[in-house]
This record gives structure tokens, C-alpha cells and sequence, in this order.
């Protein structure tokens, strides 16, 4: 468990301040998941709030923004938090529907190539998958068993088409792979949070973004990319959520890392200011326990709640050691939001 509190009472929030937490949750993983830690002296596990934020450069690394959008969507199926799951359901029905149509649920694996250099994290993939699971890269063919050779390749980048083969050959472009409640078949899905960013090609199912002043909101299929495009609601759905927990994070770094702040306007909502707030007050306190204090207080219960955004656990190659120094940091704790 970890040693961060989040809430001094076991008071519960309300949902919008439980799902403000998941979010920011997912963002601050997304923030671990991409540090160099060439520079640091310290192993990515004991990383503290203060050394992300001094090196973390958020108006330069306009990728953050991204990986941030692809935890925060794969972290909210895992939740089970409808703004997104019932119009990824929609989607993925749409790929075979034959075998996903009317599926109660929606399973995501997070991938992304960037991300196989963590030891273990193919492991994890194929053991999270399942030994009978199989990727579906069309509505014909075979399968590709997760236990085969197609996803070391994959985790090479584009180097690997290749060894990938026609049918698969932009599958290393995956962000996530999308099953239903039984997980056993998975079609790839590209996230991104700009969707004039997407790239479909073989292999590639499913495209996550948010809605736009060019985009509606809803499903459709997108011909050029070929791809069932899973357009989330912005700003009163998930996206709204996610800009306010992305600003609120940003706003904690900025303060914490003495860095130049942003223009006025990007900032959070009152509640968002809050979680920021509290961040700032534990600045050396390690990243990986504030993870587990954000997950804590997004999983509280709440009364007439049927459907929850919680987080899910970080998975051990995104704490991998490299023998370092151990820092230690106080027990914070924090307030309730409402």
C-alpha cells in the first residue's frame, strides 16, 4: 500500500472528484513512464515529485500530452467508466461483429513500442492476454497467437514490418489492444489526442480520439485510415475530464519545478486547483507513492454510484530498478476535494 493519503477523512468525494483523481493518475504515470533517468541518481522507483517536475518539460514535449491521453483512455476502460466504454464497445463491435457485438464489457492491454524497453513488459503483455488469446488484424485469416514471435517484433518499431508480414505490418503502431469481457480476442487500437495525427495500415482496428470542431463525437469509419474511429465528447465528456487532470498535474510541475508558467487561461477548474494544491505541498515525496495515493482515493465508495472511473495498478516495468541511490520523503497527507 502506499505511505501518500490523499484524503484526511474517509469522507467520500463526489464522482467528478473521484475521476479527477484516476485521470491525474494516469497522467503522472504517463510522466514517469517517459523520464530519461540518465541524468538522475536514483532508481525510476524512488523518483520524488520535485526531480520529475525539475525535469520534466511540458511546453517542449508536446508527446506528453499524448501519452498522457493513451493511459488516461486505457486506465478509464479498465474502470469501466462509460464516457468511454460504451463508444469504445460501439467501436470494436463494429470490427467483427460476430464476435464482439453484444459483449457486456470492454477489456484493454496497454502496449506502445516506446515502451518495450521496460524488462518484462512483453511478459506482462502476453501474460495479461492469456495463453488462448489471439489478435484479430481482419475480419479473415488466422489469428496471430499474443504467445507468437509477431509481438517482439512489433515492439521494435518500424524497423520490424518487414519480419511483421502484410497483414500485420503496422501493428507496431498499437497504443492498446481491445477485447471484450471474455479477453481472448484483440483487435489494435491507435490512440491519439489529435486526430488529424492517426495513421491507420494492416493490423490497425480501432482509432481513439477526442471530438473536434471537425470531428463529432460518436463512431464512424474513417476510409482513408481504415479504421472504426472511437471519437470521444469534448469538452462535457471524458475529454473535458481529462483537460482539467492534465492542467491540474501541469499546474503542480510548474509550481514545483520553479519552471515558467503556461498562459493564464490553461489552467484548472476549482476542483482541479485543489488536486494541485495538494501535489505541491509534498514535493518530496516519490512519485511511485503518489500513484498509490491518487489510486486510494479514486477507489473510495460512493452511495448511488453504479459506474466508477478508478485506476489501475502500476505495472512493475514502469517501476523497474537501475540501482541507485534510495530517497526518502515524509508521509503526506491531503484534503477531500468536496
Amino acid at each position: 500500500m502506499s505511505d501518500v493519503t490523499f484524503l484526511a477523512q474517509r469522507e467520500p468525494v463526489d464522482e467528478y472528484g473521484r475521476a479527477l483523481y484516476a485521470v491525474a493518475r494516469s497522467i503522472l504515470s504517463a510522466l514517469l513512464d517517459q523520464l530519461s533517468l540518465q541524468d538522475l541518481n536514483v532508481d525510476r522507483v524512488n523518483v520524488t515529485m520535485r526531480q520529475m517536475s525539475h525535469y520534466a518539460r511540458l511546453e517542449r514535449d508536446k508527446g506528453m500530452r499524448g501519452d498522457g491521453f493513451e493511459w488516461a483512455v486505457h486506465e478509464a476502460i479498465a474502470g469501466e467508466e462509460p464516457r468511454v466504454t460504451e463508444i469504445v464497445a460501439d467501436a470494436l463491435a463494429r470490427t467483427s461483429p460476430k464476435v464482439f457485438k453484444g459483449s457486456s464489457g470492454t477489456t484493454s492491454l496497454l502496449f506502445g513500442y516506446e515502451r518495450a524497453k521496460y524488462l518484462g513488459f512483453l511478459e506482462a503483455v502476453v501474460q495479461d492476454a492469456g495463453e488462448q488469446a489471439v489478435l484479430l488484424p481482419d475480419s479473415q485469416g488466422r489469428p496471430y497467437r499474443f504467445g507468437s514471435d509477431w509481438l517482439r517484433h512489433a515492439a521494435r518499431g518500424a524497423g520490424s514490418e518487414s519480419m511483421l508480414g502484410h497483414r500485420i505490418r503496422k501493428v507496431w503502431k498499437s497504443d492498446a489492444f481491445l477485447s471484450n469481457e471474455h479477453a481472448r480476442r484483440y483487435a489494435a487500437a491507435t490512440i491519439k489526442s489529435n486526430h488529424h495525427q492517426l495513421e491507420g495500415g494492416p493490423g490497425l482496428r480501432v482509432g481513439i480520439v477526442p471530438a473536434a470542431k471537425d470531428l463529432s463525437p460518436g463512431v464512424r469509419y474513417d476510409r482513408a485510415r481504415g479504421l472504426w474511429l472511437a471519437v470521444l465528447p469534448d469538452p462535457d465528456g471524458f475529454m473535458g475530464l481529462f483537460n482539467d487532470a492534465y492542467w491540474s498535474v501541469a499546474s503542480a510541475v510548474y509550481t514545483i519545478g520553479k519552471q515558467q508558467r503556461p498562459p493564464y487561461y490553461l489552467k484548472p477548474s476549482a476542483k482541479g486547483q485543489r488536486v494541485a494544491e495538494q501535489l505541491e505541498r509534498f514535493p518530496t515525496a516519490k512519485v511511485s507513492d503518489i500513484l498509490g495515493g491518487l489510486n486510494e482515493a479514486a477507489q473510495q465508495d460512493l452511495i448511488g454510484v453504479d459506474h466508477r472511473l478508478v485506476s489501475v495498478q502500476a505495472p512493475e516495468w514502469l517501476l523497474v530498478n537501475e540501482t541507485r541511490t534510495p530517497v526518502l520523503a515524509p508521509r503526506p497527507s491531503f484534503e477531500p476535494l468536496d
